[in-house]
């Protein structure tokens, strides 16, 4: 062990020292300086630490490429078999399937299966669906069956990836979770690659919302199991709130593969899943108080002035540049911290909501008095209502109801309501039937619940920046899987406009001049309200289009499908489909491929599965305080990525 130390001891003294040479190298003796140009890195101690490590990685090798070299070792093995199973009658892979139980009864490790199981997958996924799994997506299938997260790019087939450990830990007869971000992604999967499974032998389940407990008790018992994290987390909870065990519908927790895991494991890890109950609450002070919060005015720092839009900019104190950024500049009835998602009565506010409830209030008490806590309740709920959650961006009112918007995804959430009295509040607002108040039966977090599974493994396009945090709450490592053809993503400067007028008006002569070609464009906006706009800017010079946002999110896939056609352009929400494709027609790839975009904030609009190369090229997509960088990827399309400015 001594004698390893000194030799790795040596070797990075060595790096050191012809690192230092080469400095000395670059001293110009005839003006005493040290020739920058040729030395860019001296010029950075941090670049050139950055160097020397990578030198070290080159030589020794990182974690991960140790992980992928020795995937590689049991992917020669599964190719070793390719030509056994290619020899396979159709009728001799569900026997084979037999023959696989059998081996893990007899007490044989699973591990062993791996390249005769892996091998078996592959020609029957070529057989099923007409795709033969490229080496990296079975190293992407051995990193998810040894239970990491497997990152991989957009488009290189994580869908595809996950069947080979599925079917391995299925033949446990224990079950297998594969949790989709949406309904419309577990019906696809279950039905595309459960071709596959029930091709080999196992039987596919599909849970979804509507269906009754004897059809989930059926759906959880077989061998495979699709369906979104909502349901798998809803179907838990229900379970709990049973008297007997023979009505539970799902079975022991054995192995999950989370799709799109950044979404569901950190984003909307402390996301709580409530079932709740109807209260005895008198839901006339809803309308009531409703009546009061007309009107207000909000106070405003000197810190929110440069983030308030233009039409609100008024009223603000002469003095502004002597103050510090916590003083008040404009008095109003109320303080709005959009961070924290918080709102406060002021005290001026306060004497004017007193003034108008005092026909409510006990007499001679304050609102603040014990005797109105429930009316000072009522108040902060309908504040949140009317000041803090927007219309068609937090929610939308559809047939009379008003349904939540996924701050995450964008789609709708129904059946799904705002607790303590705050969706109450909203439907107040929006004038439709106040429902009663529900009190909270049952909850659970996505973070605690996934952490049941004996097994947990997941895939996205982006988990190494999180790996930390996986390791730490789930203890699930990150492996990046290469993609099987180089990267051609270039990334290009970004562009930055004054006013949103700007930006607008640049987006829609942008999306016309493409247009006019027939090079379809994919515009990704961040809520309803601002799709909307674009499309009416769209309308206006006559160009036709698809809108996708949570009010048409029944089309989904309809219009996903579409948006790499010839001269097709699509507003989208964030919300535009994970998992979902956009094939490009030939057309497409001859005027140059089709233009996506993906904004800060949003998770990843769309997968894609062209080939087409796009010219270096620069789109301009407009949103209040938001620019954006386009690039070309690798499989032929432009991405952006934004920027708050």
């Amino acid at each position: 062990m001594r004698v390893l130390l000194q030799l790795h001891y040596r070797i990075l003294v060595g790096l050191m020292q012809s690192t230092s040479k080469s400095h000395k190298n670059n001293y110009d003796s005839r003006t005493n300086h040290t020739l920058a140009f040729r030395q860019p890195s001296s010029l950075c101690p941090k670049r050139h630490k950055e160097n020397m490590w990578k030198k070290v990685k080159k030589l020794f090798g990182d974690e991960n490429t140790k992980t992928l070299a020795g995937y590689q070792k049991v992917v020669d093995k599964i190719n070793a078999h390719e030509a056994e199973m290619q020899g396979l009658a159709d009728e001799d892979f569900p026997k084979k399937t037999e023959d696989f139980k059998s081996r893990l009864e007899a007490g044989e490790a699973m591990d062993n299966l791996i390249p005769e199981a892996f091998a078996l997958v592959r020609e029957a996924s070529q057989r099923m669906i007409g795709e033969r799994h490229y080496d990296v997506q079975l190293q992407g299938g051995l990193a998810l069956h040894h239970g990491n997260i497997a990152e991989m790019a957009t488009g290189e087939g994580k869908t595809l990836s996950s069947t080979c450990p599925v079917y391995l830990n299925a033949l446990s007869g224990k079950g297998v979770h594969i949790i989709t971000p949406n309904d419309y992604l577990a019906k696809r999967d279950s039905q595309w690659m459960g071709q596959i499974f029930e091709f080999l032998g196992l039987r596919v389940g599909l849970i979804q919302h509507g269906i009754y407990d004897e059809g989930r008790r059926s759906a959880y018992a077989a061998d495979i199991t699709y369906g979104t994290n909502n349901e798998f987390g809803f179907d838990y909870l229900r379970d709990n709130m049973k008297f007997s065990l023979e009505d539970y519908v799902q079975r022991d927790f054995n192995f999950a593969v989370v799709d799109e895991v950044d979404s569901i494991l950190v984003d909307e890890a402390r996301t709580p899943l409530i079932i709740s109950g109807p209260t005895e609450d008198n839901i006339e002070k809803y309308h009531q108080i409703n009546k009061f919060v007309y009107g207000l005015s909000r106070e405003i720092r000197k810190e929110e002035v440069g983030k308030l839009p233009q039409d609100q900019i008024h009223n603000i104190a002469e003095n502004l540049d002597e103050l510090e950024d916590h003083d008040i500049v404009r008095d109003g009835d109320f303080a709005l911290d959009e961070r924290a998602r918080s709102i406060n009565l002021t005290d001026q506010g306060s004497v004017k909501i007193e003034e108008r409830l005092q026909d409510l209030l006990v007499k001679e008490t304050s609102l603040f008095d014990y005797e109105n806590m429930e009316i000072l309740h009522h108040v902060n709920q309908a504040l949140k209502a009317h000041y803090m959650f927007n219309k068609d961006v937090d929610y939308v009112v559809q047939e009379g109801q008003v349904i939540i918007v996924d701050e995450f995804t964008g789609r709708l959430m129904p059946g799904r309501r705002f607790s303590d009295g705050l969706h109450q509040a909203l439907e107040a607002k929006e004038g439709v039937t106040v429902e009663r108040e529900n009190q909270t039966l049952a909850t659970i977090t996505f973070q605690n619940y996934f952490r049941l599974y004996k097994k947990l493994s997941g895939m996205t396009g982006t988990a190494e920046t999180e790996k930390n945090e996986f390791k730490k709450i789930y203890n699930l490592g990150v492996v990046v899987v290469p993609t099987n053809k180089p990267l051609i993503r270039k990334d290009l400067s970004d562009v930055v406009f004054k006013t949103v007028d700007a930006k607008y008006r640049a987006t829609i002569d942008r999306i016309k001049a493409l247009n006019e070609k027939g090079q379809p464009v994919l515009v990704g906006t961040v809520s309803i309200e601002v799709s909307e706009s674009i499309s009416k800017l769209l309308k206006k010079e006559g160009i036709s289009h698809e809108v996708l946002n949570a009010k048409h999110h029944e089309r989904e896939a309809e219009i996903i499908s579409i948006a790499g056609l010839f001269g097709a352009v699509t507003i989208a929400t964030n919300m535009a489909g994970r998992g979902t494709d956009i094939k490009p027609s030939p057309e497409t790839l001859e005027v140059g491929g089709c233009l996506c975009s993906e904004q800060e904030g949003m998770t990843a609009a769309v997968s894609t599965i062209s080939s087409g190369v796009v010219p270096d090229g620069k789109v301009i997509l407009a949103h209040p305080s938001f620019c954006f960088r386009w690039k070309t990827t690798c499989c032929g399309f432009l991405a952006a990525s934004v920027f708050q400015t």
